[in-house]
């Protein structure tokens, strides 16, 4: 695709965060790089993160030096952040953005770019893990990234391989349509990103990458995975609920039949029925202590089963099994009180044989059968809550009042699966 005079094809953004060891070299290489192979108009911005070393300095030391090099200062750190400043005002055509490392090998920016510069794709990714990818990183790393990646795929139903290669690349009406959208502004950044515009049925292009460690890199690989799965399930969550207009993305940008929010996969489910669980066993302990001061054990304990119950069901309703609207909520809300009752029947069930089998057991037996039992009652809790209280219901006969109802098959996407979905098809 050719450009207009003047027009900016290419702004390839690169994040630091007191890089100064490393900086110089590696915006050189670069810089030399994009002189020698790239024939589209382009510019380097360095984008400085708050850094506390001399990386600033060595940034505008740089945009002095080298043409098409300019240097930008954040007073925050985050890459999230710098990303939304710098791909905001750019007003280049194709935003990129590479580590500072120059992990990824160079000669995969023009195929990068390519499908974005022609119209064909709307973002495109480096990934790691593609057949043709070559990888050069040690076990640990190499099995938290797939782990990652494969949670991700499982529970937020997107299909995208590699979520956190630093190697990307966005049209710039995209981004202004999406940033706004993002509201992570660290290393969650790139994966929601990807999220929202998979949802959106945006295209994403993926090339596979030559990729090598850095092994001085300052990325603490526990914290980041702690926040990236709070981002999960924030993301997960808003789109359950409806809150992000993916729909109105759709309108505008969207390639694909639009894919309204669903109910995550088998081990989706799970995963999500987990985390509410342990969130709901802390709020039950913060509850009860809370209550035990006022009320006697009995009552503060029941007191706080209840309220943590109620709380339970309607996050599994959101959350686990992807229940949105009022319709039904107060017979999901009796039904999980059910449910409830009938793993509470089998802990304190259990206990009761223990006892009268064994009317000396000690505390170590009854900790063996209460794990066992609780074990027990949780499996049973999930498979009633998915196939009892939270079941889909297939839609009958077609129905003429619903069929009526229904817009013209080119007036929204993916209505004619609808109506073929209705007309049991």
């Amino acid at each position: 695709m050719s450009h207009p005079p003047g027009t900016l094809a290419l702004d390839i953004v690169v994040p630091v965060y007191n890089e100064q060891a490393t900086l110089d070299q590696s915006i050189r290489q670069l810089h030399a790089y994009l002189s020698a192979q790239i024939e589209q108009t382009w510019r380097i911005t360095v984008a400085d993160n708050a850094s506390t070393d001399a990386t600033a300095s060595i940034a505008d030391a740089l945009a002095v030096r080298l043409p098409h090099v300019h240097a930008v200062h954040l007073a925050q750190k985050g890459r999230g952040r710098a990303l939304k400043h710098v791909w905001g005002s750019s007003p280049a055509e194709v935003l990129v953005y590479l580590d500072e490392d120059l992990s990824t090998d160079l000669a995969a920016l023009p195929p990068l770019v390519a499908p974005l510069l022609s119209g064909h794709s709307d973002l495109a990714i480096g990934t790691r893990l593609g057949r043709s990818a070559r990888v050069t990183r040690g076990g640990k790393r190499e099995f938290i990234s797939r782990s990652y990646n494969l949670l991700l795929r499982r529970t937020m139903a997107v299909s995208f391989s590699d979520a956190q290669c630093g190697f990307k690349a966005i049209r710039r009406d995209v981004a202004d349509r999406l940033l706004p959208l993002v509201e992570d502004d660290a290393w969650f950044f790139d994966t929601e990103l990807l999220i929202l515009a998979e949802r959106a049925g945006l295209r994403i292009h993926e090339i596979p990458v030559d990729w090598v460690d850095d092994p001085q890199s300052s990325v603490d690989i526990v914290s980041t995975a702690r926040e990236d799965l709070k981002g999960m399930l924030r993301v997960g969550t808003n789109i359950a609920r409806g809150r992000i207009p993916l729909e109105s993305v759709y309108a505008e940008l969207g390639r694909r039949p639009f894919d309204p929010p669903r109910p995550p996969s088998f081990f989706g489910q799970v995963v999500r029925f987990g985390i509410v669980g342990l969130l709901s066993t802390a709020a039950y302990a913060v509850l009860y202590l809370a209550l035990q001061s006022v009320l006697t054990a009995q009552v503060a304990n029941f007191t706080a089963l209840l309220l943590t119950t109620l709380a339970n069901t309607w996050a599994n309703r959101r959350f686990t099994f992807g229940v949105r609207g009022p319709a039904g909520a107060m017979r999901h809300q009796f039904q999980g009180l059910i449910v409830f009752g009938i793993a509470w029947l089998m802990t304190s069930g259990s206990l009761a044989v223990l006892h009268l089998a064994m009317p000396q057991a000690g505390a170590r037996a009854e900790l063996i059968v209460l794990t066992v039992a609780n074990l027990a009652a949780t499996l049973v809790r999930f498979l009633l809550l998915r196939l009892w209280v939270f079941r889909s219901r297939r839609a009958g006969p077609a129905d003429p009042a619903r069929l009526s109802a229904l817009p013209d098959q080119h007036d929204l996407p993916g209505s004619t699966e609808l109506r073929q979905e209705v007309n049991g098809s």
